[in-house]
């Protein structure tokens, strides 16, 4: 099947407009002229690679995308898309951080949220959660919020897809990728299992950060997340990478975990 490939100034045009600069305002930023970039927009100029890099800096444009420019305006592209397990030094990295981790969960996920590397910590997070979402690859937004994965499990339910859509829209407002259009409509339709907290208290008002809050046979457990990134990466892969690490939230957590720990290591 063929893709039709939108002019240079098209796609110039959607990103310009998608971060909300006027011509003016980005010619200005890239050390051009309005009546350049008018006339980049419309076809009547043709980009040097330069100028390309430029635009991309200021407006923003992430390495899947430079080089979707790149091409249109009939250049090639500039950015390697390899495979986790061609890069090697990243890999290392990544393995390092999800084993030292443990026994908290860690996970590499890429563009989509689709995990790509874990530290497989505290198995008995996901008893009951259904074979088909615990299947190759595992969407982490969905194993989370469906209702057939940890949902009817999360405590604070509401709070946590409230936050996770947040999330998605403003990956959606950075890139109007359909994969992670398609993920926020799904999981704005998930159903509300029924207990869980509502979604704004005064107590999660006085939190620092919200917390994943998930009931297991052993007690409720709190997360705290944190999200770690490759800084200047020049490759598609790396760029679109997140590390995404649980921490406890508090002593109990913690006392849980290791409980958990205990249990793995006398059944063998």
């Amino acid at each position: 099947m063929t893709v039709h490939q939108l002019p240079f100034g098209v796609l110039l045009r959607r990103w310009r407009e998608r971060r909300r600069m006027t011509q003016a305002d980005l010619a200005f930023a890239a050390d051009s002229s309005t009546r350049h970039l008018s006339c980049l927009e419309t076809g009547k100029a043709q980009p040097s690679r330069e100028m390309i890099a430029r635009l991309a800096e200021y407006l923003e444009i992430p390495l899947r995308d430079q080089n979707t420019l790149l091409l249109a305006a009939g250049f090639a592209p500039a950015f390697q898309e390899r495979s986790l397990a061609a890069l090697d030094a990243a890999k290392a990295a990544i393995d390092a951080v999800l084993k030292a981790h443990k026994p908290y969960p860690a996970f590499a996920v890429d563009r989509h949220w689709n995990i790509v590397a874990s530290n497989s910590a505290l198995p008995q997070l996901y008893e009951g959660c259904s074979p088909d979402l615990m299947r190759a690859p595992v969407n982490a937004v969905r194993l989370v919020l469906h209702p057939a994965g940890l949902g009817p499990r999360i405590v604070n339910y509401a709070a946590w897809r409230s936050h996770t859509l947040t999330i998605l829209r403003q990956q959606i407002d950075a890139r109007a990728d359909p994969v992670i259009q398609g993920l926020f409509a799904e999981v704005s339709a998930y159903p509300t299992p029924p207990n869980c907290e509502s979604a704004v208290s005064f107590e999660a008002s006085e939190r620092l950060a919200t917390p994943l809050r998930i009931a297991t046979r052993f007690g409720v457990m709190s997360f705290l997340g944190t999200v770690t990134v490759f800084g200047t990466p020049n490759d598609v892969t790396l760029a679109e990478l997140a590390l995404e690490m649980l921490f406890p939230a508090d002593d109990r957590t913690a006392e849980i975990a290791k409980a958990m720990v205990e249990e793995q290591r006398v059944l063998g």
